[in-house]
This record gives structure tokens, sequence and C-alpha cells, in this order.
């Protein structure tokens, strides 16, 4: 009996940290939270300063299809246009961890729903 319990808590556990998912299916959960995505705003979003130092561009370039390095730390960032790098936004924790940690950086807040949306959308149309 422990052992099946065991193993059962193991395949939950599998299976909640493992969230293979594309850039479209993201964009899909971000819409059906917020709307439709719009890539002009996406566009305007990424390059515009939101009250803080930094745009997303400041870190990322526009466009974002290359490495580039980080504004402070100087660390190598790699593109971040799915086109120019095919791991981009196929893992959604990942995804919404490095959303959290940018947001923060750029709008001193989280990104909503719609933000986020609008800037994927936009990063799919990058070539």
């Amino acid at each position: 009996m422990f052992w099946s319990l065991f193993s059962g808590i193991v395949l939950m556990c599998l299976t909640f940290t493992v969230s293979a998912v594309t850039p479209q299916d993201l964009l899909k959960s971000y819409e059906v939270q917020s709307g439709k995505a719009s890539s002009v705003r996406g566009e305007q979003f990424f390059n515009a300063k939101h009250g803080k130092e930094w745009s997303c561009a400041s870190c990322h370039d526009n466009p974002p299809n290359h490495d580039t390095k980080h504004i402070v730390t100087g660390k190598v960032i790699k593109p971040l246009a799915p086109s120019a790098n095919p791991a981009r936004f196929t893992d959604e924790a990942r995804a919404e961890k490095w959303f959290k940690r940018n947001c923060n950086d750029v709008l001193g807040k989280d990104c909503t729903a719609q933000e986020k949306a609008d800037v994927l959308s936009w990063l799919m149309t990058v070539k």
C-alpha cells in the first residue's frame, strides 16, 4: 500500500511540474483570461517605459531575435522571439516566472493577462 501511494504521489508531482506547451497554447490561455490579443499593442508595450527606468527592449532589443546582454548583470539573454529561440514559451511555469520578474522590473508590478497576451502575440510575429 505504501508503494502504491508513494508512486501515485510521484506521478502526480511529475504531472504538475511538466507543462510543455507551445507559444500558441500559452497565448490562448492568456486570451481566455483577458480577451483578444493585439500584436500592435504588444509591440508598443515592449518598447515603452511604464514609469520605471527600463522597457522590455532595454534588455531584449528590438527586434528581440538575437542574443543580448542584461543591462545590469551583463549576462547573455537568449533571443525572446520564438522564431529565433524555439524553446521560448514552451514551459508555462518558466514563462510565468520570467514574466513576473521582468514585469516587476519594467512596471513595478505583475503584468496582466492582457499585457502578456499582447506581448506574446507580437513576439510570435517577429522573424
